[in-house]
């Protein structure tokens, strides 16, 4: 039988085919009536919508709104594709998180599978990412302007790569998938919040590679930290971070007399100089563990800067700007 890596992207690529043609065929011509509409017109004219914003949604959104050609009748439409394509990318994800996943449950080596096995992995795969192809509520989020699809699209490449990264033996290549995910995680911020429901995931694949003799109370460790990145994440980078940078703002405006915009660069230069500080640091003293940490935190950093959008257009004073968040 054909190689299985062939058969698997082959598989692969007809299952994406198939919930492509599917949603654009069932593609909603205009706007669904709820925040549809809204998220529609954002996009189109990198607008400021409902707290906390979907940045990384309006500036991919606005990008397919050029396909519409100046005709603003077809926007919505091309909006709505943004969506279609996000969705069928989150099938062929999940096709291949399914098979890697069947590789664990069939014990079947990279590269020594069977005939049987072959069959076995492709057809689940194809069975289970079909079956949620034309499942109602992913069926529906797929057809139209809303974030839920390209959230979607986010946590199934998170979690495949979770899985490639778990089958990579050398750690120093298996590293570079870490950061992929933590950069991943930090761009969904700017879609959705889902993609850091996958860390506990990651907490328990990480244990179960990292240590061969698991014991009930590692795996509650792993578990732990795991929800403490999440809170971490949730609770401090994200609402966090611009609460301190405002009170920095007013200590260094109000107090010191300095110029608007001082108070959050210091507090910006500060944590880039802790990064490098950390960096540096573990690098001399061999933490790997600790630099890779540290590293994916600024990865997670970098894709979650894509807010910064929200600030620069609501000083535009765009006509929908809610909560006008002009400032820190």
């Amino acid at each position: 039988m054909t190689d299985f890596k062939k058969i698997n992207n082959l598989t692969g690529w007809a299952v994406f085919l198939v919930s492509l043609i599917t949603y654009v065929l069932t593609v909603e011509e205009t706007a669904s009536f709820w925040d549809c509409g809204e998220f529609i017109a954002i996009a189109f004219k990198l607008e400021v919508s409902h707290p906390p914003g979907a940045p990384l949604f309006m500036l991919i959104g606005r990008l397919f709104s050029f396909l519409s050609f100046g005709d603003v009748t077809k926007v919505a439409y091309w909006v709505n594709m943004s969506s279609v394509l996000a969705s069928a990318l989150t099938i062929l994800f999940l096709y291949w998180s399914i098979v890697m996943l069947g590789r664990k449950v069939l014990q079947a080596k990279v590269g020594e599978e069977t005939d049987l096995q072959k069959i076995l992995l492709a057809g689940a795969g194809a069975v289970g990412a079909l079956a949620f192809t034309f499942t109602d509520s992913f069926w529906f989020s797929a057809v139209e302007g809303e974030v839920y699809a390209m959230s979607s699209f986010f946590t199934a490449v998170v979690f495949w790569a979770i899985l490639k990264w778990e089958l990579v033996e050398d750690e120093s290549r298996a590293n570079k998938w870490l950061l992929f995910i933590a950069y991943m995680m930090g761009l969904s911020t700017g879609v959705h919040l889902l993609g850091l429901v996958t860390l506990p995931a990651m907490g328990l694949i990480y244990y179960f590679k990292k240590y061969k003799n698991p014991t009930w109370q590692g795996v509650l460790v792993a578990l732990g930290f795991s929800l403490f990145l999440v809170l971490f994440i949730n609770s401090f980078i994200i609402p966090g971070l611009p609460t301190i940078a405002g009170k920095f703002e007013i200590t260094f405006v109000n107090t010191f007399g300095l110029p608007f915009g001082s108070g959050a660069l210091f507090l910006t230069i500060l944590v880039i100089a802790a990064i490098v500080f950390g960096l540096r640091f573990t690098a001399k003293k061999d933490m790997v563990k600790l630099n890779t940490l540290i590293l994916s935190m600024a990865f997670v950093l970098i894709g979650y800067s894509c807010y910064a959008v929200i600030l620069i257009r609501s000083r535009a004073d765009p006509p929908i700007d809610q909560n006008n968040p002009e400032d820190v």
